[in-house]
């Protein structure tokens, strides 16, 4: 199931849910919530503390909608990306002030990502209804549009790109752009925008992807950098080469990842959901170590392997903080920022570490 079709079947599941909801400030406001403060989520040596209340708005005068995703940039900014048009740009300090905003014109901005040039810092919007990816500044001056990619071959008509995310090499400026809810390819750009090449589509094979949602350059590995690809459906992330060769698996049973964040030597990904039995109202985050490990699911079961096998997760019950969350963004200090999707129009969530 794709996360279209999962959204129209949510739609139908839990509207009147949602309705009720959305005069709620927060997702912790909900009856019976745990005390949230009072909880430790997370395993082994990634535990975190919910910070309550942490960047609520007036939601009259800074409205959020879905909130897709968030980025930190150089300065210690975190800048939260949401298709509520009033405000597509919300830009907060580390205590949750909001600084400044900007954007009236994405309203399907989902996939945020933040590029380094000559010193100078850039965002990649991807909007799935203006079937586009914008190159724009930290204000918000758009600097490239990349339309459908018509040079692949694959695509007859625009509204068959509808691209949820980007990744950007940072040795030569490269855009590596997937196509998660449209044909399910990644294309490769290079700096200016110029194709370079596709590779994966909608399939079942190692190749190939059931909405390849988000897409990473890991540079962990610094002499031989990959591409770590979420196919999601299949709850699996895949490893290719930079050309776009496939090179492993890692299963990750149970858990809907949106896209991998690399922080130092782990991954951090935000699951929307775990399994069908879980939703609506589901999700967790998940952290993987170096060796493409689990070791942590802040929000989800813990993590579990039998004869080298992840087992499957779920969420935490006994926590109820969690609505979809589609995101996390990792600060300097390893603290966690969650904006969620479908969450009664709440904005996001922080996670101290502990």
């Amino acid at each position: 199931m794709t996360e279209e079709n999962t959204r129209r079947d949510f739609l139908k599941k839990a509207s009147a849910a949602l309705v009720c909801s959305a005069v709620l400030p927060t997702a912790w406001a909900k009856p019976g919530a745990a005390a949230s403060a009072d909880i430790t989520l997370g395993h082994n040596s990634h535990r975190y503390k919910v910070v309550e209340g942490w960047g609520v708005l007036d939601a009259g005068k800074n409205p959020v909608n879905d909130c897709h995703e968030m980025v930190e940039d150089a300065k210690g900014r975190l800048l939260l990306l949401t298709n509520e048009t009033r405000n597509n740009v919300l830009v907060y300090d580390k205590s949750g002030k909001l600084l400044e905003t900007w954007g009236n014109s994405y309203p399907g901005g989902h996939g945020l990502t933040l590029s380094t040039e000559g010193g100078e810092q850039f965002l990649f919007i991807t909007d799935t209804e203006r079937n586009q990816v914008v190159k724009t500044d930290l204000k918000g001056r758009e600097i490239l549009k990349i339309d459908y990619p018509k040079e692949t071959g694959q695509y007859t008509y625009p509204d068959q790109f509808v691209p949820t995310e980007t990744a950007v090499n940072p040795a030569n400026g490269d855009i590596y752009i997937a196509d998660g809810y449209g044909l399910n390819f990644i294309t490769q750009y290079n700096h200016k925008g110029e194709y370079i090449r596709h590779f994966g589509g909608k399939g079942d094979t190692d190749e190939t992807f059931d909405c390849c949602h988000g897409v990473l350059v890991d540079t962990r590995d610094r002499k031989n950098p990959t591409l770590l690809i979420t196919d999601r459906s299949h709850m699996r992330l895949k490893r290719f080469t930079l050309d776009g060769k496939y090179l492993a698996t890692i299963p990750v049973p149970g858990s809907f990842i949106c896209r991998p964040v690399l922080k130092g030597s782990h991954i951090y990904a935000a699951v929307y959901r775990s399994t069908s039995q879980d939703y609506p109202n589901s999700g967790y985050i998940t952290i993987l170590d170096e060796k493409d490990q689990v070791v942590s699911t802040p929000g989800g079961t813990e993590p579990i392997y039998a004869k080298g096998a992840l087992q499957e997760q779920r969420k935490d019950r006994t926590f109820r903080g969690f609505m979809h969350p589609h995101d996390v963004c990792v600060d300097a200090d390893e603290n966690l920022y969650i904006p969620q999707w479908a969450s009664a129009k709440t904005y996001p969530i922080k996670l101290e570490r502990v």
